[in-house]
């Protein structure tokens, strides 16, 4: 494809940057939408990955079929298979009628599958079956029924792993892997980062019938330095949040960093995404353990320096203040700061559950219950993130 080809897609779907990596999964998407081959679309919360679905509906044959987009991790496990797949009338407790699913209302035309990975294994069972025959059964029916969808998923998952527990059919994925294309994170094009920041800033001046907001030059390095662990959704939050409530539009890096969260998990998640003592990338449970042994074990060597200190100070005798002041009892004193500070020394939870329910506490506080924002800001479905709040009581 030209340039000027990837731009007038961009346009038309209102895509910001010019990153190679974008411009090159806009182009997959374009080479693929001729076929009916299966399309995994990869990359993590919030960078954008619902506009190539439509990039490749709407530059196939099948532009003129209906075109569906399903959030798989927002259905409920108890219904998802009726609405991918139907009912009959009496299938379960409020199936009063029959009901079309997704696979049979948008035959002809392509299917969205948000979030594939959070579909229960029941679910994949039968996503495989229609993916490799065309075939499905409504709920509670034994008539086999055809339809001619084309399904394009994504995830922000890492698959391979969910893989690896037991979360996800190996065989299904690659199934649905026919194609990939990533999708790269916002903190991967740091030159995107200001273009997309104005575009949102123009957006919310003619919404709220404000001037635009105008970042001074070190706030611009600011945001282009910035981890953005919630992608393009966070860069837009910011600045909606900006032009809503700062009276000066012209934006300091000062005025700017009150708006962007220091988090300390992720700042060390950042730091430590690669292991530099072998060159290897790790896995998230691999990476945590790190964190929480290397974290251990400098309390541990600051604990046996304070046992030292102790035992030196317990065999020395009190002494005379020299500038006059009067005999105080040094030992007692060292002792008093010594037990002081091993108190101050907090345990760290005891295993990765507790480190998960703390990230997720403080996620929800950072957003003010908002589950949401909280979903989106720690990068988990809102279905998992419903059901960790309630395996941890939060």
């Amino acid at each position: 494809m030209t340039q000027q080809e990837i731009q007038s897609i961009k346009q038309r779907f209102g895509i910001i940057g010019t990153n190679q990596q974008l411009n090159h999964a806009i182009e997959v998407a374009v080479q693929v939408a001729a076929t009916d081959l299966s399309v995994l679309v990869t990359g993590e919360s919030g960078v954008g990955k619902e506009f190539f679905p439509q990039i490749i509906h709407t530059s196939s044959r099948r532009k003129h079929g209906p075109y569906f987009a399903i959030n798989c991790g927002a259905i409920p496990e108890g219904t998802i298979d009726s609405e991918l797949f139907g009912h009959e009338k009496g299938a379960f407790t409020d199936a009063k009628a029959e009901r079309k699913g997704y696979f049979e209302i948008a035959n002809g035309g392509t299917l969205f599958l948000d979030e594939v990975g959070e579909l229960p294994l029941q679910t994949q069972v039968r996503l495989l079956r229609v993916l490799e025959t065309g075939e499905f059964i409504r709920m509670g029916s034994s008539q086999v029924q055809k339809t001619n969808v084309r399904v394009v998923a994504a995830t922000n998952l890492d698959m391979r792993r969910a893989i690896q527990e037991g979360k996800f059919r190996e065989d299904l994925y690659f199934r649905l892997n026919t194609v990939e294309i990533k999708v790269p994170a916002l903190r991967d094009r740091k030159d995107d980062i200001p273009l997309l920041f104005r575009k949102f800033a123009l957006d919310f001046s003619e919404k709220y019938k404000m001037p635009p907001l105008r970042l001074s030059d070190e706030a611009t390095a600011l945001i282009k330095s910035y981890y953005w662990q919630g992608n393009i959704r966070q860069l837009k939050n910011v600045a909606e949040q900006i032009s809503v409530i700062e009276t000066n539009h012209d934006i300091s890096a000062e005025t700017l960093r009150r708006y962007l969260p220091e988090n300390e998990t992720q700042k060390g998640i950042q730091l430590l995404r690669r292991d530099e003592d072998n060159g290897n990338y790790m896995n998230e449970r691999e990476l945590l353990y790190k964190i929480l042994f290397d974290m251990r074990r400098d309390i541990s060597e600051l604990k046996q320096e304070v046992r030292q200190k102790q035992e030196q100070t317990a065999q020395s005798e009190d002494v005379i203040i020299p500038t006059g002041q009067p005999l105080i009892n040094v030992q007692q004193e060292h002792k008093k700061t010594d037990y002081q500070l091993a108190e101050d020394v907090q345990e760290l939870p005891s295993s990765i559950e507790e480190m998960e329910k703390e990230a997720i506490r403080r996620a929800l506080e950072h957003n003010r219950g908002n589950r949401k924002a909280t979903a989106e800001s720690i990068g988990m479905s809102e279905r998992t993130l419903y059901r960790k709040i309630k395996e941890y009581g939060l």
